[in-house]
């Protein structure tokens, strides 16, 4: 298939844009500097706002793969957020009926759903409110019949460069050089879900998944405390410390306040705070199961993160 990939050139993105390229698919890069990312298949410079050169980009493409998104702690204009979170799948969505395409693959996010014990999805910060409502109109695309398949990742993890879509890696990294001031809810569980298994998810999603189906990828469920004691086994590195979330809510209502009034980036945000406090272990049996979705062990991953690092 000639797979249009948006978001291509970012930390999952160039994952699975490999990942296609590597099952004999053909990928057409659509991001803002996808000519200079060095990606195989074909390089188109472009913004997922720019409604006109997503639909040409899409010409004599097979299925459409939607990764573009503002993954950002915080934004100095919060509008940034709904004009790619929202209107970035809003455009997809009016190509994908447009072109006519096999399938829309649309990459949202844990951060989408209700945290374990919820029934309601939370809006703590920008990006899971626009992640939220993109979500809301992906769900409202599969109810009039537009093929789209809705992948859910865990906290997305490996080697690669140190983007705000690499969390894990960039706490590790930090971590590792002394520069990490502590974990903020380090005994509240993630799902851990290593970079290769999560792409390859993505290309049979394309290949296999029914219009309209919407999986979880995740892997392990394990407590960030747990990441930072296999780097302690791995590093003999003590570990980091565990700042209490009351001291945490008030660096972050302070780092909000300096974000406000000097447009400085926060190191931490409230709503940050709000999402450390929760539960988010995920269940991928159905992954498992219909797309064959590997879980590599946390300790296998952590160990291959820091010997990348």
């Amino acid at each position: 298939m000639r797979v249009l990939v948006t978001g291509g050139t970012g930390y999952l993105g160039r994952a699975v844009v490999h990942a296609l390229a590597g099952r004999g698919h053909s990928p057409v890069v659509f991001a803002r500097s996808a000519s200079a990312s060095g990606l195989p298949g074909r390089l188109i410079d472009g913004d997922v706002r720019d409604a006109a050169a997503f639909a040409t980009a899409a010409i004599d493409c097979d299925a459409i793969c939607h990764l573009a998104a503002m993954v950002s702690l915080w934004q100095p204009r919060a509008a940034d957020f709904d004009e790619v979170n929202v209107g970035g799948l809003r455009n997809a969505i009016a190509v994908a009926e447009r072109a006519r395409v096999a399938k829309l693959v649309y990459t949202s996010s844990f951060l989408a759903r209700p945290p374990a014990g919820r029934a309601v999805a939370m809006s703590a910060n920008d990006y899971q409110r626009t992640k939220v409502l993109a979500d809301a109109l992906a769900g409202e695309a599969a109810s009039r019949s537009v093929p789209i398949v809705r992948l859910y990742p865990g906290v997305i993890y490996g080697p690669g460069r140190q983007t705000e879509g690499n969390l894990i890696g960039r706490l590790v990294r930090d971590h590792l050089a002394g520069k990490l001031p502590g974990l903020v809810g380090a005994d509240q569980p993630w799902s851990y879900a290593w970079i290769e298994d999560v792409a390859n998810a993505h290309v049979t999603a394309l290949e296999r998944a029914a219009p309209g189906s919407s999986y979880v990828v995740g892997g392990i469920n394990a407590p960030q405390a747990k990441v930072f004691e296999i780097v302690r086994q791995i590093t003999s590195r003590p570990l980091p410390r565990n700042i209490p979330f009351a001291l945490a809510s008030a660096a972050g209502w302070m780092s909000d306040v300096g974000a406000a009034w000097f447009g400085a980036p926060p190191l931490l945000t409230l709503g940050a705070v709000r999402i450390f406090r929760e539960d988010w272990s995920l269940d991928s049996s159905d992954a498992v199961r219909d797309l064959g979705h590997q879980i590599r062990p946390l300790e296998q991953g952590v160990a291959e993160l820091v010997a990348s690092l």
